[in-house]
């Protein structure tokens, strides 16, 4: 059973994360001709063309790429509740679960895409697209930290001070939530 929870678990998690990486996308107005950010529409466009046509946006919010997170979340919880034994399902319960487990997994894909940047700055040599698309979803976040902190030595603080940060705010969602964060 843990084989199949391992499965169930992670490949939700990596659908989460695309349809999250697809509200950040537009929210930093990122480049949608890169071939990563034409990979993350072609992967969600399936339930979010549809879902657009009855979910306006809000400012440069996706509202359907937003109730798709919060779907694909409760799915999630739904699935791995019925193969290991609970059924009874309370909307309520599942619509905060759903969104605890969508910033859950927002922290995560920050972590993950923070690390993947800084490793590809050792080692870049010259112009990658997918390097690009890094820097225009994250320089939002380390540009106000560069303004408090400034690079010392030609050393990049920012960084470290955002994994920092999203560690002591992941902590402290399981502080609040327990064992449902």
């Amino acid at each position: 059973m843990n084989a199949t929870h391992f499965l169930i678990n992670t490949v939700f998690d990596l659908y989460l994360m695309v349809v999250i990486l697809r509200i950040w996308l537009q929210m930093a107005r990122a480049d949608f001709y890169n071939p990563f950010s034409q990979f993350v529409v072609k992967a969600t466009h399936i339930f979010v063309g549809p879902m657009r046509k009855v979910l306006p946006s809000i400012g440069n919010i996706d509202t359907a790429s937003v109730v798709l997170a919060l779907a694909v979340a409760a799915l999630k919880f739904v699935v791995i509740s019925s193969l290991f034994g609970a059924g009874n399902y309370n909307p309520v319960a599942i619509l905060l679960v759903s969104l605890v487990v969508v910033i859950k997994q927002a922290f995560q894909l920050v972590f993950y895409i923070l690390i993947i940047r800084a490793i590809l700055s050792w080692v870049s040599q010259g112009y990658n697209p997918f390097e690009s698309l890094l820097a225009q979803l994250t320089e939002p976040m380390l540009a106000p930290i560069r303004r408090i902190i400034p690079p010392i030595g030609g050393l990049d603080l920012s960084m470290l001070v955002l994994i920092i940060g999203l560690q002591f705010l992941q902590i402290l969602m399981g502080d609040m939530f327990g064992r449902m964060f």
